[in-house]
């Protein structure tokens, strides 16, 4: 479950698959309840607006009370026909590559600060490195998403500069690994993060980098001379 803050009484949860919907509706909302996995302080008692999203684009809208306090999360009481609330969260929702493909690139721009991860999932494939970009500022990218954009074909000096600036982004080897794969990211760039990798991504880059000075710094490395 994927979930955020979209105001002081009010949260978005996402449901990414059928399988983590229907265990949650057998282990909680069937009994009225949920855990909301987040680090967010909500006082007791607090009544909120909690707007669910379903695997296939379905979504509604609930409202729900703080009831506890729980290790990395909040136990809530939603109201409703726990049954019905499964339902409408199964359902197909609008096809979202019709829709986003009416949208004009300007509208695509301003959607993926915000999108959910189906769109997230169509946008991510978008040509325009404006979307890319976008994309980097939505505070719910997952650190595979981000891995895609540093393998993307139309990664940009800006693209690459935001990830390589972003520290738990480059905590992870995948975009690491991505960016200094890409022929797209600044030689200096792929310098800066050659020093971060194993010795067999290093022999990699040895043989097949994508500049002759990466390539160099490599095999210097690997000779314990850099």
């Amino acid at each position: 479950m994927i979930v955020s803050r979209t105001g002081p009484a009010a949260f978005v949860a996402e449901l990414e698959s059928e399988e983590e919907l229907r265990e949650e509706h057998r282990l909680n909302l069937s009994l009225g309840a949920l855990r909301l996995p987040t680090a967010e302080s909500v006082p007791l008692h607090t009544s909120i607006l909690l707007s669910l999203r379903g695997p296939f684009g379905a979504s509604a809208n609930v409202n729900a009370t703080v009831v506890a306090h729980l290790p990395g999360g909040l136990a809530l009481t939603v109201d409703g026909d726990p049954d019905e609330l499964l339902k409408r969260l199964l359902a197909r929702g609008e096809n979202a590559w019709d829709r986003l493909r009416s949208l004009s690139q300007m509208e695509k721009i301003l959607l993926a600060v915000k999108a959910d991860r189906t769109e997230r999932a169509l946008l991510l494939q978008d040509t325009d490195p404006r979307v890319l970009l976008s994309l980097l500022r939505n505070p719910r990218l997952t650190v595979e998403e981000v891995s895609r954009v540093a393998k993307s074909p139309h990664l940009t000096f800006q693209i690459a500069e935001v990830i390589l600036k972003t520290a738990q982004w480059m905590t992870s080897l995948d975009v690491r690994l991505g960016l200094v794969h890409n022929p797209k990211t600044p030689p200096a760039f792929a310098l800066r993060i050659l020093p971060s990798l194993p010795d067999q991504e290093v022999r990699a880059i040895a043989r097949a980098g994508t500049s002759m000075q990466l390539k160099q710094a490599a095999l210097r490395r690997l000779q314990g001379k850099g």
